[in-house]
Formats: structure tokens, C-alpha cells, sequence
């Protein structure tokens, strides 16, 4: 029998407001443990949660980005269940009337397009973080992350395998980012996800018993994760087992799921509205003005690359999935008009210098005015291709401006004819049996000869001028043979 994996996604998001979601404790990652604490965060008696405003626009932000439909009225719940990193006993989240609801994004795999629905999207705030002692049997809390406000985007089951889970996750990754409402950042928590998967019989319409996969936070992950848990299934169910409803969690050095938990079903954690908070209320006006100010999305984004700067759809789409890299290549535009030459150069050397250095656009050491004059350059022929790499890194290491670089290390390209010829009879000469070998019909040796003559000028030749001077002396060669 063949099945089907039925999958949904359940992201969390940590919003970039300066202070957590119901008191005024700072949200900066990295403090010393428990700094970022006050009576409020801490569930102290007698204190009183105060509803952060941020966190409401943020939260409009991302509905509105997808398509949702906001609700004029909602309201805060506690979903009470207790665990060593949550003090209160109860975390204060949102259940029976969520912010949003009802939205959707479109995501393209294999040139196909998919609307994946969004059932809803509310505001919670985060648990406090655990850290097990590999020696003993000890866990130490830190509560500083405790109150930190995140948005729940949960997906319909529309997703039917890893990689179209894949594709989701960075879209919806690249639109909080682009709203500048979280960072993303996978490897501290902030942007993470967990994922239920079941399998049904292809064809049939319900679903299987699901397994929650928890706290998965990298794309690698996530697909690795669903890779395995449709094949632990799909082993289970093709010898008549039957599969338990359960959180597992993803091991990453064995490569395989675990079972954690029996998984809760929402009556297990008696939710009830929290009496503390009152509803929130939101009015056209305040829809409007967040509606406003969205900024431009990464899929618009990507079709105005392809049309306005002819750029193929896959560059256009990585460039625009990320708003520091789409800013930069539109800032290196204006100062040096030519697109296509612009995108090659920060899809390749650019791109590559920033992984090689562990660094993100965001940091990196070459400002788009230098990048900019260094393509000038190259199309005005001063130096070549070949050379423009090699000043590029010198410009990460040094900060210093290309031109500056080219005259120190005297590279401006070699452009004169008299010069070039020079350079080129004396490697001919000195190679006379590849020569003869290449009269004799073996033309693919001219590669041969432009690599000697590149390394003679140390890079500096002009390639198309040093073809078209070689093929000129070689052919009267061929003819007074």
C-alpha cells in the first residue's frame, strides 16, 4: 500500500520589541541568566500582567502579510500545564479567539505553485530555557526568555512532503524578516518549529494518527526530521502496527526521532480566559495604519527583480527572500546600472566572502559604494574579471577602495596591443610543439596558450584582446607554413 504524508507546521517567532510582552523586562539575547527578570515575569502573587502595544502591531503585521482576517475582538487565555522553566504553572496564551485566522501564502517547489493555508495566528509568550547537565542528573533555568513575546503562525495540513515544508518555512521565514518583526535566527531559538506529520493511504481523504515533532530549529532539521518520521511510520503501518499519538523529538547526531511525551490534546491543559488581561479590541483605523506601513514583500519583491532588472526567478527569489541582501543589490544599482552583472557579483564572490567569514550582509566589510566602483572598473576594462576577485578580497581584508588597491599592486589590466604581442610571440616560441600540435588541428590547445600568456601578465591581460591577437599571429603562422 502507498500513503500519503499529511503535514502541518506550528512556527514560533519571537517579536523584535524591546521589552517582553507583559512587563517592561529587556528581550536582549545573551545576558548573564536570570537578569532579565522581574516580579511580573517571574509569576510573583499579586502582580498584574500590562499587554505590550508593540506586540499587537507586530502581530497585525504578519496577519495582514498573509492574507488573514483580523479579528476585531479577542482575548488572552492560560493554558496551564507546569514545567520547571514556566513559574507561574501556566503560560498566557491565546485559544478560543485568536488575533487572526484564515490566511494563506502561495510557495513554488519543483515550478509548482501551492497555497498553503494558514488557520491561525495569536500571541503567546515564551517559557523560560532549560540547560541539562551531560554529567549529572541536574538542570539548570534560566529565566530570562520567560515573557518574551512570540507569534504562533499554525499551518493547515496542506503540506505533502519535507521539502514543500522546507520551502514554507523559509517563505514564512523571509516575510518575518522582510516585516522586521523577528530576526529569524534559527540557531537561538527565535524563529522555530514544530511539525506534525501523519500518513493515510493515497487517496483517501482522513487523516492518520499524527506525531508532533517539537522545537526543530533549522531547515536541515526540519526535512531530515519528516524524512525519518514517514519512514518510522510507514514501517509501523505496512506491518499492520498501529501509530501512538505522541511529541517526539529529533536527534541530530543519531539522525532519528524519540518519543518525548504522550501529546496533550487542548482539554489536557484547561484553558480558560485569563482574568487579568482584558480583551483586546481592534479598530479599522489601527488596522489601516499597520496596513500602511508594510513594507514591500519578498514575493512582489522577486517578480519586480525579474521584470524591472531582467534577473533570472531563482536569483531574483534569493535576493528578495532577504531584505539586507535585496536593499544592498538595489543600493550597488543605482551607483552602477547593470543589474545582471551586479547580481552575479553578490551571488558568487560576495556571497562566498560573507560564508568563508561566518558574516551575513549585514556585516559585511565591503560597502555597496565599493563594490559599486570595483564593477566600474572591471566594465571599463581597467582590470579583468580574474583581477577584480583578487582586489575584492584585499578590499574585505584591508577596507581599503579598489582603486587604491589596483595602484599598489600595480594591476591595472594590460591593454596594449604592442606590449601584448610581445608577451605572446615569446610564449609561441617557447612552446613550438603545442603550436604545430594545434596547426595540426588540435584547436582546443588555445586555452593552453591564453592560460601561459595570464600567468606571464600575472592576470593583467586583457582575455579578449589576448584571443584575437593570439588567433591573428597563429593563422599567419598557419599561412606561411
Amino acid at each position: 500500500m502507498k500513503f500519503e504524508p499529511v503535514i502541518g507546521l506550528e512556527i514560533h517567532a519571537q517579536l523584535k520589541t524591546r521589552t517582553k510582552i507583559f512587563c517592561g523586562c529587556s528581550t536582549e539575547f545573551g545576558a548573564p541568566p536570570n537578569t532579565h527578570t522581574c516580579p511580573v515575569c517571574l509569576g510573583m502573587p499579586g502582580v498584574l500582567p500590562v499587554l505590550n502595544k508593540k506586540v499587537v502591531d507586530f502581530t497585525l503585521r504578519m496577519a495582514l502579510a498573509v492574507d488573514c482576517d483580523i479579528k476585531r475582538y479577542s482575548r488572552f487565555a492560560r493554558k496551564n500545564y507546569f514545567y520547571p522553566d514556566l513559574p507561574k504553572g501556566y503560560q498566557i496564551s491565546q485559544y478560543e479567539l485568536p488575533v487572526a485566522v484564515n490566511g494563506h501564502i502561495i510557495i513554488e517547489v519543483n515550478q509548482k505553485k501551492m497555497r498553503i493555508g494558514i488557520t491561525r495566528i495569536h500571541m503567546e509568550e515564551d517559557a523560560g530555557k532549560l540547560t541539562h547537565d551531560p554529567a549529572r542528573p541536574v538542570s539548570m533555568v534560566d529565566f530570562n526568555r520567560t515573557g518574551v513575546p512570540l507569534i504562533e503562525i499554525v499551518s493547515e495540513p496542506d503540506l505533502r512532503s519535507p521539502a514543500e515544508a522546507g520551502v514554507y518555512l523559509r517563505h514564512l521565514r523571509s516575510i518575518v524578516r522582510c516585516l522586521e518583526i523577528c530576526d529569524g535566527n534559527m540557531e537561538q531559538g527565535s524563529f522555530r518549529c514544530d511539525a506534525n506529520i501523519s500518513l493515510r493511504p493515497e487517496g483517501t481523504e482522513n487523516f492518520g494518527t499524527r506525531a508532533e515533532l517539537k522545537n526543530l530549529n533549522s531547515f536541515k532539521h526540519v526535512e531530515k526530521a519528516l524524512r525519518y518520521e514517514i519512514n518510522r511510520q510507514k514501517d509501523i503501518l505496512t506491518d499492520n502496527g498501529s501509530i501512538v499519538q505522541e511529541t517526539r523529538l529529533w536527534d541530530p547526531v543519531k539522525n532519528r526521532t524519540f518519543s518525548m511525551r504522550g501529546k496533550e490534546d487542548a482539554h489536557d491543559y484547561r484553558y480558560f480566559p485569563d482574568p487579568d488581561l482584558l480583551p483586546i479590541v481592534i479598530d479599522d483605523p489601527w488596522v489601516m495604519t499597520v496596513k500602511s506601513n508594510l513594507p514591500e514583500l519578498p514575493e512582489a519583491k522577486k517578480d519586480r527583480f525579474v521584470q524591472t532588472y531582467e534577473l533570472p526567478v531563482e536569483e531574483a527569489g534569493y535576493l528578495a527572500a532577504d531584505r539586507d541582501l535585496s536593499d544592498y543589490f538595489e543600493a550597488c544599482v543605482k551607483l552602477f546600472p547593470k543589474p545582471r552583472m551586479v547580481c552575479h557579483w553578490m551571488m558568487g564572490p560576495l556571497l562566498g566572502m560573507l560564508k568563508s567569514h561566518g558574516k551575513n550582509i549585514a556585516e559585511t566589510p565591503v560597502s555597496h559604494q565599493d563594490v559599486a566602483e570595483l564593477l566600474n572598473l572591471v566594465d571599463q576594462k581597467v582590470i579583468s574579471q580574474k583581477i577584480a576577485k583578487i582586489v575584492f578580497e584585499e578590499m574585505a581584508l584591508t577596507g581599503k577602495p579598489a582603486n587604491t588597491i589596483i595602484k599598489e599592486k600595480g594591476l591595472v589590466q594590460i591593454q596594449d596591443t604592442t606590449t601584448l604581442e610581445t608577451i605572446i610571440k615569446k610564449v609561441l616560441s617557447e612552446n613550438k610543439r603545442e603550436v604545430e600540435d594545434y596547426l595540426n588541428g588540435k584547436t582546443k590547445l588555445i586555452g593552453f596558450f591564453v592560460g601561459q600568456i595570464m600567468t606571464r601578465t600575472k592576470g593583467r591581460a586583457d582575455p579578449r584582446l589576448v584571443n584575437k591577437i593570439l588567433k591573428n599571429i597563429i593563422d599567419i603562422n598557419k599561412n606561411n607554413k
